[in-house]
């Protein structure tokens, strides 16, 4: 009887210890349940940043590709611009060429001077070789000069030409029938442009008379010397406006 009550005893006592170990064992499953469970939570986050980080590449890899062809098209644009006034530099340097092969008999050098800015050639004439002083009659002499200018003009017929007078600050005589120097200037310059369209048949539509009076002056008025230096005509022979405006409409391609 005893020995059988020892029996059961330490059968309680292993049962004790099953269930022990069962509730230890079901604490770990559980935990391993909740690890599985975030884990699986972890791979679909990872899995959803990689999808994200795939679409953003491709977009990212789409923008770069868009920059990369519309800078390419800019090049392309740009260096035709060059082209075009590297085209224009070295026409205008030839006209300058052959305006300065034209003038240099039998012509001062302070006379006329002859430069190329930004493909613009301009022709500075003093006003003591083209008028006498207050008039705007041009002179024998002038017009022998005028003559060269127009073959040289005449030979570039898709270029304009802009005929602009100026004057030194001293006001012009009282009685007069000009006005004040902002006359003056216009006068001599319609006289210059008349005489091109008159007497060497450069054609009306290319001509542009301007005056701007004693307001651009090269120096100060303050000697006689520099006066006349402020006293000159600018004939200006630059590319028509419409057909710049035209190449900088194209579109890029």
């Amino acid at each position: 009887m005893e020995k059988t009550k020892n029996e059961l005893s330490a059968v309680k006592a292993n049962l004790t210890k099953c269930l022990i170990q069962k509730e230890s064992c079901e604490e770990r499953v559980s935990t391993l349940k909740s690890s599985v469970g975030d884990l699986k939570q972890d791979k679909q986050n990872s899995l959803k940043q990689v999808e994200n980080l795939t679409v953003l590449s491709k977009g990212a890899n789409d923008n770069i590709k868009e920059t990369l062809t519309q800078l390419s098209k800019k090049d392309k644009y740009i260096n035709r611009i060059r082209a075009a006034n590297s085209k224009k530099d070295s026409l205008n340097l030839a006209v300058a060429f052959h305006l300065k092969k034209q003038l240099q008999q039998g012509i001062d050098d302070e006379d006329i001077v002859i430069n190329v800015e930004k493909t613009v050639v301009f022709i500075s004439i003093s006003d003591k070789l083209l008028f006498k002083s207050g008039s705007y009659t041009i002179s024998e002499e002038a017009s022998k000069v005028l003559g060269k200018v127009a073959t040289v003009i005449n030979a570039q017929p898709e270029m304009d030409v802009m005929i602009e007078g100026h004057t030194d600050d001293t006001p012009v005589t009282k009685g007069s029938s000009i006005k004040d120097n902002w006359g003056l200037s216009v006068l001599r310059s319609t006289a210059i442009v008349r005489d091109l369209q008159n007497k060497y048949n450069v054609a009306p539509n290319r001509l542009i008379a301007a005056g701007r009076g004693s307001y651009v002056p090269l120096v100060a008025n303050d000697t006689p010397e520099n006066k006349a230096k402020n006293r000159r005509t600018k004939i200006i022979i630059l590319p028509r406006l419409n057909q710049f405006f035209e190449l900088l409409e194209q579109k890029a391609e």
